[in-house]
């Protein structure tokens, strides 16, 4: 972790910052943008907190000329933008009332007690126009220790949002190192039902993330220990993930859940209410046809090719090889380069081939180019449609012919 002196000076480009600042002088950077300054890496959002109350930031920004966004007054928050970039800026706030899913928030003119309802250790520090840090609750200790921590006592935390258990786990593989704060890992175990209240969406946005971070396999491996992963997905497999991973597959989240819940894919969208085509998607999966492999012909890659996208196709090359496998195999990288080599193959024939061939629209011209194009299929995909045109004639010749 770099040294907390001089924080300000780490900032490739402060001026809007500082713009604000001559706005709101008693404004302080807070949360992502601290702890970034802290471990010395770019800093891509800065996000403040202020004394003032919401209705209060949007008069001295409008006044002040800056363009501001009442992005969620009900939360304290305003969305400030200069020269293109958003800063967020809410006021400081207690919770006054929460159920593990939603706050009832008060405005605040206490920093402490705005830092006090916060995550963990190392999110709750802020920076002032001073260069000064504030730190209340031993951020900076447990950043440098690589240490992630509750603000407080962590049940408590996981009262007020259940999300954070989740959360915990997504920071801890990233910030942390060793072993999971004990505290935090026994809070979430006796909390497990508190998730059935989140939201699905809640839940998948902070799982993929779990999915695509470092330290997957060894996350997973505790959030399984505390009971939490099998709330989550209850036919989970870690070792099939792990399998995956061997194979240095891409840090694509649906890939990785579709390897973790392979034995229980079919309602796995549904349940974490993903998007029609993340649904598809574990679909083709889960389907896995048409049959990938690495003795493949071109005609087949090329048949394969037509009937599903490159990305899909590419996907499941590593879903396939890791459950066969588990590791680096030279045979499925030259697959891979293969398929991507090829051309996109395109059905050579459309509609209007079908009309000049004297076929009006409706069940006869669909025959006619779905008989054209099963035999194309059948020829690897190769024939233009000149051939295609031609070995329709013959077959219609030879149906006149028997008939």
């Amino acid at each position: 972790m770099s040294d907390p002196s001089g924080l300000l000076s780490r900032l490739k480009d402060r001026r809007g910052l500082d713009e604000l600042w001559a706005l709101l002088p008693e404004a302080r950077l807070v949360g992502g943008s601290v702890r970034d300054l802290l471990r010395g890496v770019p800093v891509h959002d800065l996000d403040l907190a202020t004394s003032d109350a919401p209705e209060d930031v949007l008069k001295i920004l409008k006044a002040g000329g800056v363009k501001v966004i009442p992005t969620g007054l009900a939360h304290g928050t305003v969305t400030a933008v200069i020269r293109g970039e958003p800063y967020e800026i809410t006021t400081l706030r207690r919770d006054e009332e929460t159920d593990g899913r939603h706050a009832v928030v008060a405005w605040t003119t206490d920093w402490a007690e705005d830092a006090a309802r916060r995550d963990f250790t190392i999110n709750a520090m802020s920076l002032d126009r001073h260069d000064v840090l504030h730190d209340y609750f031993g951020g900076i200790q447990d950043l440098a220790d690589h240490r992630v921590r509750f603000v407080g006592e962590a049940g408590r935390r996981i009262d007020e949002d259940a999300l954070r258990a989740l959360r915990f786990f997504r920071f801890d593989a990233r910030y942390g190192h060793g072993e999971p704060d004990a505290e935090a890992c026994h809070a979430i175990s006796k909390r497990l039902e508190l998730i059935d209240a989140l939201s699905a969406e809640r839940i998948a946005s902070e799982l993929l993330r779990i999915l695509t971070g470092p330290r997957v396999v060894e996350t997973l491996s505790v959030m399984k220990d505390v009971g939490l992963l099998a709330h989550l997905v209850p036919a989970s497999d870690v070792h099939a993930l792990r399998r995956l991973l061997a194979c240095q597959a891409p840090e694509e989240a649906l890939l990785r859940l579709f390897a973790l819940c392979h034995a229980d894919w079919s309602g796995l969208g549904e349940r974490l209410k993903l998007s029609n085509a993340e649904r598809d998607r574990l679909r083709q999966f889960g389907d896995n046809t048409p049959t990938l492999g690495p003795a493949m012909s071109d005609d087949d890659l090329r048949r394969a090719r037509f009937q599903q996208s490159l990305p899909v196709l590419l996907d499941r090359s590593w879903l396939t090889q890791a459950f066969a496998l588990g590791a680096r195999d030279k045979g499925w990288d030259v697959f891979r380069e293969r398929l991507q080599q090829l051309p996109q193959p395109v059905f050579p024939l459309t509609g209007q081939d079908a009309k000049d061939a004297g076929l009006l629209p409706g069940p006869a011209m669909g025959a006619w180019l779905k008989a054209g194009q099963s035999w194309w299929l059948k020829e690897g995909c190769r024939p233009d449609g000149k051939a295609c045109l031609a070995y329709l004639v013959k077959t219609s010749e030879m149906a006149r012919k028997s008939d």
